[in-house]
């Protein structure tokens, strides 16, 4: 892995159309299951995951990412295949909530203790690690967004059911991290939707889940997917307090929502992984246009701790285009290395 300016990606990349529903896939960020996005029937469906994975890994590669993911190939969203495995969940009746558009989504619907009942992600970590010899990072939604997207029946209490999420959090990233993740990230989309219950207990969630956790770990924050989000605020509603969190890393996008870089000092000493990527154009930058949105961040932030990255997952792009958006981003880190050499 490159020292000095890393590349990495956020998590998701394109499933492959033979793998997935698209036009199901463009209708929602589902929040609970939904089968019916898979084009493979449930016996194959686990080999076909496994394939479509390794093209993803080996995409990332041949772009020059330097930590890589799976590139979720295996979910149907960040959010919905660890949020319906855990005990305390009536997946069969679910409940609603509102979603950050204002609309009201179905949710998983909280009727017991949260608890984790089984380890969902080792498997996913392990085949990450077979198949490349470069840095791995693994993805999880965050226990703030999580239960921010529940219809709570049990704890009727917004900060016991956080820290519920947040123990059964900690519990799994304790398992990644013995499977051989380097960095684990945890989606926390919702701590910039609900600033003012982020201000009350986000980063003690985000302490908690994190917990004896060691290595690298990231926090990712965002604005919603650019399928579906258009018009994104110019700032982060919560952002300096994350400085105070035991996350090594705060992950947020910059490119599409052009934000001030100077809240970037906000967030020392962390590492900052930022969005360099503009997911909302259908075409790549180039690699001397990533360039400068790197040399903009280091006015506020040294090379040692900013490590490149899109501005959010990339599934809802075509595969040529997300491929050709990896390769500009590894480019442009590569100038901009080769200028402080």
């Amino acid at each position: 892995m490159n020292g000095l300016l890393p590349t990495t990606v956020v998590g998701s990349y394109p499933q492959p159309d033979w793998l997935i529903d698209r036009a199901t896939l463009s209708k929602s960020v589902p929040r609970l299951r939904q089968r019916e996005i898979w084009r493979i029937p449930e016996p194959l469906l686990e080999q076909a995951q496994d394939d479509a994975t390794i093209l993803a890994i080996r995409d990332m590669e041949r772009a020059g990412i330097d930590i890589v993911t799976d590139g979720e190939i295996r979910r149907e969203s960040y959010f919905n295949r660890f949020a319906t495995a855990l005990d305390g969940i009536d997946n069969d009746n679910p409940g609603t909530a509102v979603a950050r558009t204002g609309a009201r989504i179905r949710v998983p619907r909280v009727v017991g203790p949260i608890r984790r009942r089984h380890a969902v992600e080792v498997r996913d970590v392990e085949f990450l690690r077979r198949n490349t010899d470069r840095a791995i990072k693994i993805t999880l939604p965050g226990p703030f967004t999580m239960a921010a997207l529940a219809q709570d029946e049990h704890y009727k209490d917004e900060e016991a059911l956080v820290l519920a999420y947040a123990d059964a959090v900690n519990e799994e990233l304790r398992d990644l991290k013995a499977a051989g993740a380097d960095v684990i990230q945890l989606d926390e989309p919702y701590l910039q939707a609900r600033p003012d219950r982020a201000e009350r207990y986000g980063v003690k969630a985000i302490d908690r889940a994190l917990a004896g956790i060691p290595g690298e770990t990231a926090i990712h924050l965002c604005f919603g997917y650019a399928h579906s989000v258009n018009n994104k605020p110019s700032g982060y509603s919560f952002l300096a307090r994350l400085a105070d969190c035991t996350a090594r890393q705060i992950s947020i996008e910059a490119a599409q929502t052009k934000i001030d870089l100077g809240v970037l000092a906000d967030l020392a000493p962390k590492t900052v992984i930022l969005g360099v990527l503009d997911l909302a154009r259908r075409d790549a930058e180039s690699a001397a246009e990533v360039a400068d949105r790197i040399r903009a961040a280091l006015k506020f932030v040294p090379a040692e701790r900013l490590i490149p990255a899109p501005d959010c997952g990339m599934k809802y792009l075509s595969r040529e285009t997300a491929f050709a958006k990896l390769k500009a981003l590894a480019d442009g880190a590569a100038a901009v290395r080769r200028e402080r050499r």
